[in-house]
């Protein structure tokens, strides 16, 4: 066996236990008190073995740095890990889905996106230390409070720390039960459609009126046409809102939309279209606000290169690893789009993010850790990181 397995396998009860511990403390991104306790037991846990900096925020959560120190050459570029500690999951969310360990799995709100992704990580670097292996370049762990809403507080932290970095590593869970990387990622948009019309009493005079809802109805079908499955485009009229009661024509009416897209181009296209919608009947206006969200992450060849080593690290350790594209976005996408080589998917293996049945395998959680330590320790050389960075 592998020593960096060997010595995950020895700690697997310490492993779950700092994980049922950061799952308990729920945090849920509309609770910035919740998200600073797992903020603040992130670095009760990791004083022997790295530097913390808080960069507080205006309208969320604390977000954190965490800092090892390499070896060698310290003024090398960093080595950028990214993780988030909001969840999806209200407060009071353990009282009927408790944390608990069955069928060779760990249960939980968050568990899976993404708090073993950070024990992961941190057992990693804990790894590293103990057993004494050289890194050759400061590791920096960023996690953020905001990313479970679009991370629209902490994008500029994450750039700042993308641009001082050779690579980035997304502690996102891998992709299905196989725990496959992920080489790319659809870009994001949001947009908002308002609908105007003109308001009267639906029995008195209806004529006189100009629905909103019906104008709105129009809408959602144009907009519906703009998905382009062959291109891997997709846009989803999600919620409408519009009307005040059943006797009024109505006023007004919105939509909310979002938008998937491979390519830049392809979601730039989408948003031009969405901002040149004409209404049908001529009394209604339509005004459209909103944009990208997070670019593609786009497969290029840095991010293969990185994805090669670490293929290469996981058949060292017994793993033949796969990749992936998802139509999810995370913050790998913000560093993928300044060129930064980046892997996402080496957080924890599972299913059921934001769902009910959530949870992660509890024996690939050593093979994480052990795959993250040789990566880690290999993207540190210069030999290595001259391959992609």
């Amino acid at each position: 066996m592998h020593a960096y397995l060997r010595y995950a396998l020895e700690r697997q009860e310490e492993i779950a236990a700092l994980i049922q511990r950061l799952v308990e403390a729920e945090s849920p991104t509309d609770s910035p008190e919740s998200v600073d306790h797992v903020m603040d037991l992130l670095i009760e846990v990791n004083r022997d073995l790295a530097q913390s900096e808080v960069v507080p925020s205006p309208r969320f959560g604390k977000h954190l740095k965490l800092t090892f120190g390499g070896s060698g050459k310290s003024q090398s570029r960093q080595l950028l890990a990214i993780g988030h500690a909001d969840t999806v999951w209200p407060l009071g969310t353990l009282r009927q889905m408790p944390f608990r360990k069955e069928e060779g799995r760990l249960w939980g709100p968050g568990v899976l996106d993404m708090k073993s992704g950070l024990v992961i990580f941190l057992y990693a670097m804990r790894l590293l230390r103990e057993m004494k292996i050289a890194v050759n370049c400061p590791v920096v762990l960023l996690v953020v409070s905001d990313e479970e809403v679009g991370s629209p507080d902490s994008r500029p932290l994450t750039e700042a720390e993308g641009r001082k970095s050779r690579a980035a590593f997304i502690l996102e869970p891998g992709t299905g039960l196989s725990g496959k990387l992920k080489t790319a990622r659809k870009g994001v948009g949001r947009y908002l459609i308002r609908v105007e019309g003109v308001a009267a009493h639906a029995g008195v005079d209806f004529q006189a009126g100009a629905s909103a809802i019906v104008e709105a109805a129009h809408q959602i079908q144009e907009v519906a046409k703009l998905s382009d499955r062959a291109l891997g485009v997709t846009v989803n009229p999600g919620v409408v809102r519009g009307g005040t009661r059943s006797n009024v024509v109505a006023a007004s009416a919105e939509i909310e939309v979002d938008v998937r897209a491979v390519t830049e181009s392809d979601a730039r296209q989408v948003g031009e279209r969405l901002s040149k919608l004409q209404a049908l009947d001529p009394r209604c206006r339509i005004s459209v606000e909103g944009g990208p969200n997070r670019p593609p992450m786009e497969r290029n060849s840095k991010i293969a290169a990185l994805f090669e080593s670490a293929r290469e690290v996981g058949r060292e350790i017994g793993l033949e690893l796969e990749e992936s594209a998802t139509g999810g976005g995370s913050d790998g996408n913000f560093t993928a789009a300044l060129g930064i080589p980046t892997l996402d998917g080496l957080g924890a293996v599972g299913e059921g993010a934001h769902a009910v049945t959530e949870s992660v395998l509890l024996e690939r959680i050593p093979e994480r850790i052990a795959l993250l330590a040789g990566l880690i320790s290999r993207a540190s050389s210069e030999d290595v990181g001259g391959r992609f960075a």
